[in-house]
């Protein structure tokens, strides 16, 4: 096994892969079981996890265009996606002997905590997997960008984006199978080739605050305790 290289860091995962293959359910119980349970082994490694996750699975942005609604209204719908999928990890890592926390931006006391910075930092020191929520209850601001804010504001060492791919690759490699993967890439070089791995307002607050972003394969079991070690199949960005 590698030395550890990282203490504390913040797991990024988009609402689809909550729902893992299925195209009739918004959550899928045996991704979220194994979601679930790779975070846990990274938990037991006494590393500690705060988790971003995305509301995709529930409400996209088509949905809007179809409805004709304004966009900061359907951003707010979004955010409440984000708090469903947040409950449901929260819920299924209590379940299996880990203390959680949701924390959201935007307050909904009866089911869960209104996030401050110093009540998160506190859940951590505490050993919780602390689980951010209802983006930064603001419109036109991604998961992305949450993430990286969340990251930086909880001193975490590195950001882990979960994806469908393990790493970022030149070109969409579902449309193009000769796509090149990075192994590493630099932040002006993600801004240059406009790779779209992640927002660019994501990009540019972690490029400024040098936060390292580990970009992986959510959908292969075991993979985030790999990267965490440097192993595994993974691009880094910084």
């Amino acid at each position: 096994m590698f030395d550890r290289r990282y203490n504390r860091v913040l797991l990024k995962i988009s609402g689809e892969a909550l729902k893992g293959n299925s195209d009739s359910k918004s959550q899928d119980h045996d991704a979220i079981n194994r979601i679930v349970d790779d975070i846990l082994e990274v938990d037991q490694e006494g590393i500690q996890v705060c988790l971003v996750v995305g509301g995709g699975n529930f409400y996209r942005g088509r949905t809007r265009i179809e409805l004709g609604i304004e966009r900061a209204a359907a951003d707010y719908i979004g955010m409440l996606a984000t708090i469903m999928n947040a409950l449901t990890l929260q819920e299924v890592l209590i379940s299996k002997g880990v203390n959680a926390k949701v924390l959201s931006s935007i307050p909904v006391e009866s089911i869960c905590e209104t996030y401050s910075r110093n009540k998160a930092l506190n859940y951590m020191e505490q050993g919780a997997v602390v689980i951010f929520a209802g983006g930064t209850g603001n419109p036109f601001v991604s998961t992305d960008t949450l993430a990286v804010y969340r990251a930086l504001e909880m001193r975490c060492d590195a950001l882990f984006k979960g994806t469908q791919f393990p790493g970022v690759y030149s070109e969409d490699p579902k449309k193009n199978k000769n796509a090149k993967k990075y192994n590493s890439l630099s932040y002006n070089e993600m801004i240059e080739k406009k790779l779209e791995v992640m927002d660019l307002p994501a990009v540019l607050v972690a490029h400024e605050q040098n936060l390292p972003i580990v970009v992986f394969s959510i959908l292969k079991k075991g993979e985030f305790n790999k990267v965490v070690y440097d192993d595994g199949n993974f691009t880094i960005i910084n």
